[in-house]
This record gives C-alpha cells, sequence and structure tokens, in this order.
C-alpha cells in the first residue's frame, strides 16, 4: 500500500526532524559528541560561495566513500539550484515517474482502503509536501546532486553526507532499477525503499559522531516517535497530512536507519553490500530485522486471477498488490492507534489484494486475504478490522448471518463481508447484493 514514496528521485525531506533525531539519539551517550551545529534563528547563517559548496560536495563524497567502503566509480554532477528550481524538478520528476493513470490507481487504492477522502489531491499534497522543507536530493535518473543554495553553511554538510552516500549507492549498485525491480509489490518496494535512505541517515548519523561506532546507537524506531510529534508545528504541510502518510514518510529513515544499524551489529559497512544485491522482499523485515538476517521465508499469499466482481459489468480492477506490515500499521494506526498497530500487525506473514472501481468513478470495491502467525493473530486483525468498517461505514448494518468469527453487512456503498478463517482474514467490500453469496463462497473456499 506505498502509494505515495517510492522513486528516488524525492528529495531527503524533514531534515530538522532528522538533525532533532541526531540529538535525541546520542543525548544519553556522554561519551559521544554529535558533531552538528544548531543554527540560531535569530540571527542570519552565512551562505556559502558556489565555489565553496561545490568543493564541500566533493570533500564530503570521498569522505563518505572512505567511510562506507563505496568506491568512487565516477564524478558526481553537481548543480547549485535555488527553491523555484527544485519545485520545477519535483513536478517534472512526479509527471516522469507516474502518468496521469498511476496516480489515478494510487489515490483509488486509498480510497478503498478509506486512507484519504474523495476530494484528496494526491498529486498536489506530494508537491506541497516534498517542497515544504526540501534540503537538497541527489537524483539517480540524471546522475545529479542538487545542492540547495538557502541551507545554513553549518546544516549543509548533514544534507551532502546523506545524499552523496545515495550518489555511491547508485553508482555501484544503480538505484533507480533497485527500486523499479519492485515495482509491482508496493511492501516490496517499500522495503528498497527503506534500505536506501536508512543506510544514507545511518552513514549521516555516523559521521556525526566521535568515537562511538553506530552500532552501539540503541533502536532509533522506539525512541524518537513522541519527539517528532513535538516537532510538526514546524512543517504545517506534514502536520495536517492524514496519519498513514506520515508514518509512510518517516519509515524509509527511522526504520531503515535502525535496521541499517542492526545489520552493523553483524557486519560491516561492506558486508551491508548484500542489501543491494539481495534486498529484503518484506516491510516486515524492517520491522523485524532477523527475518532478513536469519534469511526467514515469508509465505506468498495469492488471489486466484478472477473473483465474482471480475464479471460485474461496469467494474474494472484498477490494481493488484501487497500491504505488508508497513500498510498493516498504516491502517490500523489510522483508523485506531499506534500501539494497536504495532502490537497486531507484528503477526502479519502475508497479504494481497484487488481493487476495482465503478464506471463512475465513485466506488472501488476491495478484496483481500491476509495471513497471520497464528490463529489468534488472525481474530485479533478480525477484530481490528471490524472496528474500522464501523468507521468506515456509518450505516454499516449487519445481517442476521453475522456472528462472532464473520460479518456480512449491507451499506449505502455496497455490500460488506469479513471473514475469520484458520490463520487468514478475508473479506470484500463494495459487493453488488446480487453477488454476495458467490462472494461469500469464493472467501470460504480459497487455497
Amino acid at each position: 500500500m506505498d502509494k505515495h514514496n517510492g522513486h528516488q528521485q524525492w528529495p531527503t525531506v524533514l531534515l530538522a526532524i532528522l538533525v532533532m533525531l541526531c540529538s535525541i539519539i546520542v543525548g544519553p551517550y556522554p561519551a559521544a559528541s554529535l558533531q552538528i551545529p544548531v543554527p540560531d534563528n535569530n540571527s542570519p547563517s552565512p551562505q556559502q560561495t558556489p565555489p565553496d559548496l561545490l568543493a564541500q560536495a566533493d570533500k564530503v563524497l570521498h569522505k563518505m566513500s572512505e567511510m562506507t567502503g563505496l568506491p568512487i566509480k565516477s564524478p558526481v554532477n553537481k548543480k547549485i539550484v535555488s527553491r523555484e528550481e527544485v519545485r520545477k524538478i519535483l513536478i517534472h520528476n512526479l509527471h516522469t515517474d507516474y502518468t496521469p493513470e498511476e496516480i489515478h490507481v494510487q489515490e483509488a487504492t486509498l480510497r478503498a482502503f478509506g486512507l484519504i477522502s474523495g476530494n484528496f489531491d494526491l498529486e498536489n499534497f506530494l508537491v506541497s509536501f516534498y517542497t515544504e522543507q526540501v534540503a537538497g536530493f541527489y537524483d539517480p535518473e540524471t546522475k545529479t546532486m542538487y545542492i540547495a543554495d538557502w541551507i545554513p553553511a553549518e546544516m549543509q554538510g548533514m544534507v551532502l553526507s546523506h545524499e552523496l552516500t545515495h550518489a555511491l549507492q547508485d553508482q555501484n549498485f544503480n538505484l533507480a532499477e533497485y527500486i523499479k525491480a519492485a515495482k509491482t509489490n508496493d511492501d516490496a518496494e517499500a522495503a528498497r525503499q527503506a534500505v536506501v535512505e536508512g543506510y544514507a541517515t545511518a552513514a549521516m548519523f555516523q559521521t556525526m559522531l566521535d568515537g562511538m561506532p553506530i552500532s552501539n546507537m540503541p533502536s532509533l524506531d522506539g525512541v524518537v516517535g513522541p519527539l517528532i510529534r513535538q516537532q510538526m508545528a514546524e512543517f504545517p504541510v506534514f502536520s495536517k497530512a492524514p496519519f498513514f502518510f506520515k508514518l509512510q514518510a518517516l519509515f524509509p529513515y527511522i526504520q531503515g536507519a535502525s535496521f541499517i544499524v542492526n545489520g552493523l551489529r553483524r557486519v560491516d559497512w561492506k558486508g551491508l553490500n548484500a542489501l543491494f544485491i539481495s534486498p529484503p522482499s518484506s516491510t516486515k523485515a524492517l520491522y523485524q530485522p532477523d527475518v532478513y538476517f536469519n534469511h526467514v521465508t515469508l509465505p506468498e499469499v495469492t488471489l486466484p486471477g478472477r473473483t465474482p466482481l471480475s464479471s460485474v459489468h461496469g467494474l474494472k480492477q484498477l490494481d493488484e498488490n501487497v500491504m505488508g506490515e508497513l500498510g498493516c500499521n498504516e491502517l490500523l494506526g489510522q483508523f485506531l492507534t499506534e500501539d494497536t498497530a504495532a502490537a497486531d500487525c507484528a503477526g502479519w506473514v502475508g497479504d494481497r489484494y484487488f481493487v476495482y472501481e465503478d464506471q463512475a468513478g465513485e466506488n472501488y470495491p476491495l478484496v483481500a486475504r491476509t495471513r497471520w502467525a497464528s490463529p489468534d493473530g488472525a481474530l485479533t486483525f478480525f477484530r481490528d478490522y471490524r472496528k474500522i468498517l464501523n468507521q468506515k461505514y456509518k450505516d454499516l448494518s449487519p445481517d442476521t448471518h453475522s456472528d462472532a468469527e464473520r460479518i456480512i453487512a449491507h451499506t449505502s456503498s455496497g455490500e460488506v463481508i469479513l471473514l475469520y478463517a484458520g490463520n487468514e482474514v478475508r473479506w470484500a467490500e463494495g459487493v453488488p447484493a446480487s453477488r454476495v453469496e458467490s462472494m461469500l463462497k469464493w472467501l470460504e473456499t480459497l487455497q
């Protein structure tokens, strides 16, 4: 369900939050000195001259190469840009990465899950979000480091250390191909994105530590959540974004960096090259690193190519994809609570879903199948999703066939079926009344 953040052309954003994270994480370790100069917002910060910026970028590139062991294979193109130039580049990249139809599919999928309203404009939101706190970025398509001309001198090194690590990743592993190789699976794509961003974030952190390996640092994800929320007022677009978007935007940096730190407790930086050769196939590995490092095989959950909705006149299938553990956390976190999501989604082991669209473009039927580590885990999710259905459909009206393990209900948007089946939870939403019996049988007999 990774519907906004899949390509590496998007810049590193939320720099102030990343700086704040560094301060928080290193804070409990007095032996470590965090080399982060904090700018004084009450006085103007000196801007570097273009020659100084370009020279600094070259110096940082060599520093990051030496630290990570990723060789410099060619000079990196560098361009100093203004805010307006960055905005134009972002808009161009958005239209290059996604056709209007692909953006429509993404919006439709988010609406099918109830994560955005019908009038939410995904394209405009993306541009606003990514230009709110952009701090320069490396673009693997043009092989160019875009250096923001408005970033204070004392912050520029941080940005360059992160983004030029991406340049090294790209020269050694071809980032565009690395990300696009998983384009048909949102969960796998999000996992790869988290490897890329988490690696660069961990590398940035490491440059700020004096005398302490980053592998000695604690997990990031459990430390920074409450403090991040304190910073939201600094980012108006971010603070007003739906919960799922905020989680997904931070996931590659926070969960990704935690995953990389976990890896560095097992191997050195060169040993992490394996993540680009044999990447994690699911965000579950980012939440639970042992899944990747112990080579745990996750089941591939499938759905037959045709459902009872496939033959409904006026319906067309828009998407077939995977939520993953990240998608589960987005869904439960937005409708229920973050704590509930973290606890209950830990038992996720696989899923698959279809999204359809009616001719009017107003309704988006959904068919989904999830698998859990145990029947108890599945039953917990069944109960969670029953609560979600009550929020999605204010007029939800279960019929007399509903019980503790299945819900068959009427809504103004169509019929809803929710089943608990051993270690699985299966459901369909927006089902025409004439297809309820066939859909129920289809869900019950899935192999």
